[in-house]
């Protein structure tokens, strides 16, 4: 354990972005940049679509499909990168990006706009698996804590750059554009992944058994909730729910009896610390799709144009990543007070934007100064907690387990990102949402949806007391 951590702590920046090692490098974070800019460019721009195209009843399957389609082919990904290699595989899932995006950038109305985001979401989830699968393949062990690192600074910058991105193109009402010019960037990509990724992986493991039951559970407690934001009365929608948590339960009971499983062992069993840690987890997730909604609430209620909601939104990044930084060096009493106090701060957040984004009429200084900094604090509030989190789900893991918990780790963030969306889609369509020119009635949607993910925060908060209870034992 000594040697390895000695050999960690000699591994520069210019290992890994000079010399053998700069090539691939550039790939895996070229392909990480692509995933990341097309979500923040897609949520920037989605305002100006719906406008010309409609489909604001379906605002939330944007996200919801696209990250659907993000976990199944996430599940799928070990076994193409086996069966293909990393050069082919990379090729593959740039080639299913750059298809879904061109549909999209075709897309006449929304259905197809959905169809292309699924593939898309498709391409982007093969994608972003690949780039981390490969740093075990490419780097030695010694660098790949630097590896990691630049996979995800790069996530972080361009969460940052999308929203410009984005809303450059909405402002000038070349949304298509948007879309499109995403076409030439993978075909680069994909030439890229051609001329310089290795044809097989020096490590060729045993296929392992996908868990297909537990994934279909999975994916239709979230359509679930997402047709049941359809219905006409809420009534169905009510009866949509239940499925969901109907098919919720019955995948936490697949898991604890199965022999194939998605989740460490004890992870889906109420009470034990990793069932804690991973529901503070989601929880958390779930609230911060408040990021998703927030330009068009700024652009139909507050009167701003698509480049200055795109960056207030991306504040919650902003918050996110700063405080998590900062936070990652606590330890003891001090890493439990940060777990605590960040499902605190989101409740606050999301009341005070329940309260403010209703607020109609062009924002003043004030009111967007209190936006602002209720979505810093929305991203400080899962940022805080984040690493220690993630540590403690590795930590409450069997050692034989842990490959196991850090697949988990993504599809845990991506369901809750999916389920999040749809019920946020639900709320709001049964509140008014979808009444695209009534102000009145979408600032009352606004005030349903925030309230809901201050009742969800509210519910972070007791798991996370519940969860560091067990750690001062």
């Amino acid at each position: 354990m000594t040697a390895s951590f000695e050999q960690t702590a000699e591994a520069r920046w210019r290992d890994i972005l000079t010399g053998n090692y700069a090539a691939v490098s550039a790939v895996l974070a070229g392909g990480i940049a692509l995933h990341a800019v097309n979500i923040t460019i897609t949520a920037t721009m989605l305002p100006s679509i719906v406008a010309e195209i409609g489909g604001q009843q379906l605002y939330a399957w944007n996200a919801t499909l696209a990250t659907l389609a993000a976990i199944l082919s996430a599940a799928l990904t070990g076994r193409l990168l086996r069966q293909t290699g990393p050069r082919l595989g990379f090729a593959l899932s740039g080639l299913i990006f750059a298809g879904g995006s061109l549909l999209a950038a075709l897309a006449a109305n929304m259905p197809v706009m959905l169809l292309g985001r699924i593939i898309q979401g498709a391409g982007g989830g093969i994608l972003f698996t690949l780039c981390y699968s490969m740093i075990v393949f490419v780097y030695p062990e010694r660098l790949w804590p630097r590896a990691m690192a630049l996979l995800s600074g790069t996530w972080g910058i361009m969460m940052l750059l999308g929203p410009a991105v984005g809303g450059i193109f909405a402002e000038f009402g070349s949304w298509r554009l948007g879309f499109g010019v995403m076409l030439p960037v993978t075909g680069l990509f994909v030439l890229m992944t051609m001329l310089l990724l290795p044809r097989r992986s020096k490590e060729q493991t045993q296929s392992e058994p996908v868990a297909f039951g537990q994934l279909a559970l999975l994916a239709g407690s979230v359509l679930a909730v997402s047709l049941g934001g359809l219905a006409p009365a809420p009534a169905w929608a009510a009866v949509s729910v239940l499925l969901s948590v109907l098919m919720i339960l019955a995948l936490m009971r697949q898991e604890r009896k199965g022999r194939v499983r998605l989740f460490p062992r004890g992870a889906m069993t109420p009470g034990t610390p990793l069932f804690l840690a991973i529901a503070v987890m989601a929880l958390l997730i779930f609230c911060v799709n408040a990021e998703f909604f927030m330009p068009m609430y700024l652009q139909r209620l507050h009167a701003m144009g698509p480049l200055m909601a795109g960056y207030i939104a991306a504040l919650v990044s902003i918050g996110w990543a700063g405080s998590e930084v900062y936070s990652a060096r606590f330890t003891g009493r001090r890493m439990l007070r940060a777990v605590l106090a960040g499902p605190v701060l989101m409740l606050a957040a999301c009341t005070a934007l329940a309260v403010f984004t209703p607020m109609s009429g062009s924002a003043g200084p004030a009111l967007t100064l209190l936006l602002s900094l209720a979505l810093i604090a929305l991203g400080i509030g899962i940022g805080i907690g984040w690493p220690h989190l993630n540590t403690f789900i590795l930590q409450f893991t069997s050692e034989g387990e842990r490959d196991l918990a850090a697949s988990a780790l993504s599809t845990i963030q991506m369901f809750a990102v999916a389920f999040g969306t749809a019920v946020a889609g639900l709320t709001g369509n049964l509140t008014g949402f979808k009444e695209t020119g009534n102000p009145a009635a979408i600032a009352n949607s606004a005030i349903w949806l925030f309230a809901t993910f201050a009742a969800v925060a509210l519910l972070a908060v007791l798991a996370s007391r519940a969860l560091t209870a067990t750690q001062q034992e």
